[in-house]
């Protein structure tokens, strides 16, 4: 195994909307698999394709180019468009045509960006309004037939747009009680009723996406020794890729979220990781934590790393190519969500 070939397995985040004479150095240097990009990396339509653009200049590989664009709050590219309707509001209007147009819509915009991944849709269950689980309006249904209904609409229409779907969080944030961004959930359900709830929706959708993101809870039901799911091989090796069968991409939630950062250290988290069974890490903001990362994937054994290495491999042969830009092209597109949004919100005060 080329060890140059190692930052392949990582996908991290940047600090501003442009690229200084140091970040562009450590990514010539580092060669990451991918790049995630935030609200703070958006400034304006022509930026974020020229930083698009800069970012797959700097590879030697063709990076993973990704976000979150789900739709209502948790639609990043909003600082610089028009937001889409929420999943909440698209489920509650009950037509599954306007879901298809929210993912077709998301497929155009985003591969106008150079975009090749959606950290979207969420496959979880809206099982409890109140709960701080970080999911609020963000869910496809109340029932997860419900879910693998509408979420699977969307899906299935971004992906035949060109863009990769990735459905989350595994193996389910429904029930969980606290905001995995500062600490880590418990998730006490029993196997009978994560069957008939959570896994049900995972089943169905798992199959039909090209990467899956596994979430940062505690699930005694699947791992009694209280490892969270992302670094757990009880949760991806033996059940997700075993049991189910997945053979997409595995990815983690941000590793830098509170509910792994204040349990363990970077080095520990990116061994615990890529034994559970992720092929891709996410380290979403310090470059510090990336560097820590290659470092320690440098010393593992190198059989460790072939698995994963091959799936991105085989992930990234199957990634569209972005579409040639156009400032017009975006302001059509972006009428159309303004258009869809307030098509959804009209037929909600109606009803």
């Amino acid at each position: 195994m080329d060890q140059s070939e190692l930052g392949q397995l990582l996908t991290m985040g940047l600090p501003g909307p442009f690229l200084t004479p140091v970040w562009r150095d450590f990514i010539r240097r580092v060669q990451p698999g991918g790049f995630i990009l935030f609200g703070r990396n958006l400034q304006s339509p022509g930026q974020v394709r020229e930083l698009c653009d800069e970012l797959r200049a700097l590879c030697d590989t063709p990076p993973i180019l990704t976000l979150d664009q789900e739709g209502g709050r948790v639609s990043r590219l909003k600082d610089i468009g028009h937001q889409p309707p929420s999943a909440d509001q698209l489920r509650r209007c009950g037509d599954t045509n306007l879901i298809r147009r929210h993912g077709e819509l998301t497929a155009t915009l985003l591969r106008l960006f150079g975009f090749n991944l959606n950290l979207a849709p969420v496959a979880d269950i809206l099982l409890d309004s109140e709960a701080e689980n970080s999911l609020l309006n963000r869910c496809y249904g109340t029932s997860a037939d419900e879910v693998i209904s509408k979420a699977g609409v969307f899906l299935d229409a971004m992906q035949d747009g060109g863009v990769c779907g990735t459905v989350k969080h595994f193996p389910g944030y429904s029930l969980c009680s606290k905001d995995p961004h500062g600490s880590l959930p418990l998730v006490d359900r029993s196997r009978e009723e994560m069957e008939e709830h959570e896994l049900k929706v995972f089943r169905a959708l798992l199959h039909r996406s090209a990467s899956a993101m596994i979430g940062h809870a505690v699930y005694p039901v699947f791992d009694p020794d209280g490892c969270p799911s992302s670094l757990s091989s009880r949760i991806i090796r033996d059940l997700l890729i075993g049991e189910i069968g997945y053979g997409g991409l595995v990815m983690t939630d941000d590793l830098e979220m509170g509910a792994i950062s204040y349990e363990y250290g970077v080095a520990e988290t990116v061994r615990m990781a890529i034994d559970a069974g992720n092929d891709l890490l996410l380290f979403c903001h310090q470059r510090e934590c990336v560097e820590i990362a290659l470092t320690t994937l440098s010393r593992l054994p190198a059989d460790k790393c072939e698995k994963p290495l091959a799936k991105m491999r085989e992930f990234k042969s199957k990634l569209s190519p972005a579409r040639e830009w156009s400032a017009v092209a975006f302001d059509s597109i972006n009428t159309d969500i303004q258009a869809l949004r307030e098509k959804c919100e009209s037929r909600l005060a109606q009803a």
